[in-house]
């Protein structure tokens, strides 16, 4: 769980990044990673 927090925190970062520079394709590639983790983190915590 600690791990995918700290994955996701890492993929928020990044995101914001790539929108600071106009990176848009590379943006929305972190919104996916960061929506995978989230799932993850979501499952994790059912189980």
């Amino acid at each position: 769980m600690n791990t995918f927090t700290k994955q996701y925190e890492i993929a928020k970062n990044n995101a914001k990044q790539y929108m600071k520079n106009g990176q848009i394709s590379a943006y929305l590639q972190s919104l996916v990673e960061m929506n995978k983790y989230k799932k993850l983190m979501v499952t994790v915590i059912a189980n």
